[in-house]
């Protein structure tokens, strides 16, 4: 890290849990607690007033809840990266959250030692989805693309074949969509390396050309659009 610390905005509705994260991570020298906001309509005020460097985001909130927050927050200042911290591990709160703008997902059960590491990666580019997420938001998407089809199906009777040409939208190699499937899986360089039989910085070579050719800028962003685009 660097010799100043980050800006850290705490965001949830209640006063226990909000004083506690105060005061765990205002000790980790690395980290400066800037503000505490109690709901959404609240945090977006503070991010004008401080510049945050890293909001740690709330979900269910009186008056403005996280998702909504996030939105206006990364719509004014994209340079705020934002954390969603919750309880609440349904699918559909991590695709709204990672849909608004959020750089990463985290539950409340994290360890303290890990939350603070957390926030220093995304502070420092990375994003944050527990794999067991990742791979529930895969599943569900493609549960949802293939209701899709199965609605559209009496409509592209008479359309000529298109997802044979799906792969090579972006003009990606057969290796490259396999290191995307693992991303959009949720493992790690390393993990990947692993599964493909490649070093880790072949892994990290790939990554990069994917994120050029996708004109992507981190991992969110690739597992999106590749389940937009029927990559997975």
């Amino acid at each position: 890290m660097s010799s100043t610390p980050l800006k850290l905005l705490l965001v949830d509705d209640q006063d226990l849990i909000r004083e506690s994260l105060h005061i765990v991570l205002d000790m980790d020298p690395d980290i400066t607690v800037v503000g505490l906001a109690e709901n959404g309509h609240t945090a977006v005020r503070l991010c004008e007033e401080l510049s945050p460097d890293i909001v740690l985001m709330d979900v269910h909130m009186p008056v403005m809840d996280g998702v909504e927050a996030t939105r206006q927050i990364k719509a004014k200042w994209p340079q705020i990266r934002v954390i969603i911290l919750t309880t609440f591990q349904e699918i559909t709160y991590v695709v709204d959250a990672l849909g608004a703008g959020a750089e990463g997902y985290l539950l409340k059960a994290i360890h303290p030692k890990d939350l603070a590491a957390g926030i220093k990666w995304v502070h420092q580019g990375g994003t944050l989805i527990p794999q067991d997420i990742a791979k529930m938001l895969v599943q569900q998407a493609r549960s949802a693309s293939h209701a899709e089809e199965a609605g559209d199906a009496t409509k592209s009777a008479l359309a000529p074949p298109q997802d044979t040409a799906r792969t090579d939208i972006y003009g990606l190699s057969e290796r490259e969509v396999q290191v995307l499937h693992c991303i959009a899986e949720g493992l790690s360089n390393k993990e990947i390396a692993e599964k493909l039989y490649l070093s880790e910085g072949t892994v990290k070579n790939y990554i990069s050309s994917i994120y050029s050719k996708m004109d992507v800028r981190d991992r969110i962003q690739a597992s999106r659009k590749a389940l937009e685009e029927g990559l997975l």
